[in-house]
């Protein structure tokens, strides 16, 4: 009995002992935690009590469970709670949200820039800005609706029309192509009438065609015979067009592209508007004249559908009454129209003279034939405005900035500017003809 009290009394004594193990403010874990370095960066111990104690969930802080009242919230840094939502910084989804900059669209938006959106957004900058759904210009290309002529650089038709004054109804640009119409530098100006007409045959019949002047039409050198009636044929036929040439004179080769050439011409060789000095005048040859070998005038011999007329070379040559050569040339051109009323005239511009000074050339010539062709689209406007089918082309400018390589001399073109001028005049028909 004596032992048995001695030991309940050893047993009292120890109990106290027991019950203070773990009473320090270090209260994260106890033996087997988790933490071993208690709660960096919000984890799951502070010095409060409260924390988990043996086996606690917290391995290491950063991501871990968290203790139940660690200061922070359930989670450190990147936990289920704490800064950023249920994931890592950023809640749900990455920085922005839930898509990435910039909203359902990047940059840009569903088009690129110039279709419907333009840069950032649904319609931003530009919407169906810069260009829209069609090109610079709208819906037709620089000039207007039509292209080469338009309605045109005198009127109603393609290089033609109803009006007469230089250009037609349309200026430069207008609904039209360039002033000109076709031809590259200069084209028409004036009338070809209304859109209903048309110089040449619709029974398939050849068009003809009366080439009328000087040397130059004549195609004076012996290595240019045809002169720019072979250029213009070779076009014309590549182009499908039916025509001939009709005349008193004849020249040329016998073929041009496998076809045979149609020869005649009416182009005299030293001859002026009207007579001058000892010059004729391609005036004689609209009366019965031994020169010209008809009966009669040529217009009511070879009635052809269009007159190219070229002439006042020989005029500026002589410097004969260059003051009154234009009204000269509208008398001519009205003797023409007495004879054949709907006749389509194209009158040219006549090109430069060489000028070469260390060749002896006439510095001064070149200077006279652009004051004569300067006033050529006025005498033409005035038989435009009274309803006549006439047209004007410029054949000064196309030689005037490269007068050496296409001039055989100082007045006539070599075979590359025979080219040239077989071009210009081609630019002016093709719509026509």
């Amino acid at each position: 009995m004596h032992y048995l009290k001695s030991y309940l009394a050893m047993l009292a004594l120890i109990a106290p002992a027991a019950g203070c193990s773990g009473s320090s403010n270090n209260s994260g874990t106890g033996t087997g935690g988790t933490t071993a370095a208690s709660s960096s960066l919000g984890g799951n111990t502070s010095s409060n009590s409260g924390g988990a104690a043996t086996g606690g969930s917290l391995a290491s802080v950063t991501g871990g469970n968290g203790g139940a009242g660690v200061s922070g919230g359930n989670a450190s840094t990147g936990g289920i709670a704490t800064a950023g939502g249920t994931t890592s910084t950023g809640g749900n989804v990455a920085t922005g949200g839930s898509a990435t900059i910039g909203g359902s669209t990047a940059t840009g938006g569903k088009t690129a820039t110039g279709g419907s959106v333009a840069v950032g957004g649904t319609t931003t900058a530009g919407g169906a800005a810069t260009g829209g759904k069609s090109a610079t210009g709208g819906s037709a290309a620089t000039g207007g609706k039509s292209g080469v002529g338009g309605t045109t650089a005198g009127g109603n038709t393609s290089t033609g029309g109803s009006s007469a004054a230089t250009g037609g109804r349309s200026s430069t640009g207008g609904t039209s192509a360039a002033t000109g119409g076709r031809s590259s530098t200069g084209g028409s100006t004036g009338t070809a009438g209304s859109s209903a007409y048309h110089p040449c045959p619709t029974d398939g019949t050849a068009c003809k065609i009366m080439p009328f002047g000087d040397s130059i039409t004549d195609g004076y050198n012996a290595d240019t015979p045809g002169g720019y009636r072979v250029e213009l044929f070779r076009l014309a036929h590549s182009g499908g067009k039916n025509i001939t040439f009709v005349g008193s004179g004849y020249n040329g080769p016998a073929t041009v592209d496998g076809v045979a050439f149609p020869h005649n011409h009416e182009g005299h060789s030293g001859w002026t508007i009207y007579p001058a000095g000892s010059r004729s005048g391609i005036s004689s040859c609209l009366v019965a004249s031994t020169v010209c070998n008809t009966t009669q005038s040529v217009m009511t011999t070879y009635t052809p559908h269009i007159v190219l007329l070229m002439i006042g070379t020989n005029d500026a040559i002589d410097n004969y009454d260059m003051a009154n050569a234009p009204t000269r040339l509208g008398n001519l051109i009205d003797t023409i129209y007495t004879q054949l009323p709907n006749v389509l005239i194209v009158v040219a511009q006549p090109i430069p003279s060489r000028g070469n000074a260390s060749l002896n050339d006439d510095t001064g010539l070149s200077a006279r034939i652009k004051t004569y062709d300067d006033a050529i689209p006025a005498v033409v406007a005035a038989r435009a405005n009274a309803g006549k089918h006439i047209l004007v082309v410029d054949m000064y400018t196309p030689f005037n900035p490269n007068k050496a390589a296409l001039m055989e001399d100082q007045w006539h073109p070599n075979l590359a500017g025979y080219v040239v001028l077989g071009t210009q005049w081609y630019s002016v028909l093709q719509p026509l003809i």
